[in-house]
């Protein structure tokens, strides 16, 4: 556990040297070159270098640490043997070239590939997008969004595609967009469904949607069984296998605080600003899942590619509080709860099975156990 609480000590507190403003922005976006760099624009870079160098390490040089780790080692395995694994094409096809290229089963590497590109797409959707940078990275690390991409390796390089692809759903970019999707749903069928959820939750929403919404929901007590065979139609890999139904009551809990605290602040600006719209919209359809969907598979994972615009829409509903005492006091309350569930994340689920990424063992010092097709049984 000690290197997961230095290392989040350390990153945040790089991360508070980080000043972004729009110019030291536009400065990063062209690689500061042609215009100069300032003192800032190279604070920002040597402190952005650093945040991801060790977010990359600690989660790159990690050996059988996380929930699949040895099962993923047994696929990449297969994959090299031209055996039928059923993990999405891009995962095997980055394991078959990696290992071809090595002339072994270098597994460390590929490994290294999905967690370098996982903290990529979070950092860069983060700072791209965030109206408070310190505020929505500090959320990413203490909510547990770069630690459970340690336990769940393919379906955290999606989820940071799909929080990455945001902004071209606030421009109406549709082609890169679809084009993120694409490229994500060769690691994770499951991102998919944000070419229906975010471009329904990027519209101006009538009076008859939140009508049909709402009959559509209450379907869901009476017709559970022919939504749940339709689901297990679209993600054949969960049929014959024990379904992980049911939802979380933090997670509810976490929709309802959020939803009542943007409309609180935003009242006006919800109908003007698309971005915000976007955001609330994101976390009504995830709360309405989270309540009529739980018997469907992995509803947990359906609903982080809505709830995870929190980590964005958080910061912003802050940023718009106008007196500055009752700003200070919520960013207090919001670090605190934050810090909180992180405290009982590290004491609690780290270590359970199904997320397992306590303890932590590197390939500095240990050595991969057995997989099955070593064993032979």
């Amino acid at each position: 556990m000690a290197v997961y609480l230095i290392l989040t000590a350390v990153v945040i507190m790089t991360a508070m040297l980080i000043k972004k403003t729009e110019l030291n922005t536009e400065y990063a976006r062209n690689m500061c070159i042609h215009r100069g760099m300032k003192r800032q624009d190279m604070v920002n870079l040597i402190a952005m270098l650093t945040i991801f160098l060790g977010l990359f390490l600690v989660s790159a040089l990690r050996v059988n640490v996380g929930n699949d780790y040895a099962s993923y080692v047994e696929k990449m395995h297969l994959v090299y043997s031209n055996a039928y694994v059923i993990t999405e094409p891009g995962f095997n096809i980055v394991t078959y070239v990696i290992y071809s290229i090595c002339g072994s089963e270098q597994f460390i590497l590929v490994f290294a590939f999905f967690s370098f590109f996982t903290v990529l797409f979070f950092m860069k959707a983060i700072w791209d997008q965030s109206e408070w940078f310190i505020l929505s990275f500090g959320m990413f690390m203490l909510l547990g969004y770069y630690f459970q991409s340690i336990s769940t390796v393919r379906y955290y390089l999606a989820l940071g595609m799909a929080l990455y692809s945001i902004k071209f759903v606030i421009k109406k970019d549709w082609p890169r967009f679809a084009v993120v999707a694409l490229i994500g749903c060769l690691f994770h069928f499951s991102i998919l469904l944000i070419l229906f959820f975010y471009p329904l939750a990027r519209l101006k929403w009538k009076r008859w949607m939140y009508g049909v919404s709402a009959v559509m929901c209450l379907s869901c007590l009476f017709l559970n069984d022919l939504y749940l065979k339709a689901a297990l139609w679209i993600y054949y890999t969960y049929k014959n296998t024990e379904l992980n139904t049911g939802t979380s009551i933090t997670a509810i809990a976490r929709c309802v605080a959020v939803l009542a605290f943007a409309f609180f602040v935003l009242r006006d600006k919800l109908k003007e600003n698309r971005t915000y719209l976007f955001y609330f919209h994101c976390n009504l359809i995830a709360l309405a899942l989270y309540i009529f969907g739980k018997f469907l598979p992995e509803i947990s994972r359906l609903g982080y590619y809505l709830t995870v615009t929190q980590i964005l829409f958080i910061p912003a509903v802050i940023k718009n509080i106008k007196d500055d005492k009752k700003r200070k006091l919520v960013t207090v309350l919001v670090c605190a709860a934050c810090l909180v569930y992180f405290v009982m994340y590290m004491r609690y689920d780290a270590p359970r099975d199904g997320v397992r990424i306590l303890p932590y063992q590197t390939i500095l010092f240990h050595d991969m156990p057995p997989i099955l097709s070593d064993k032979g049984y």
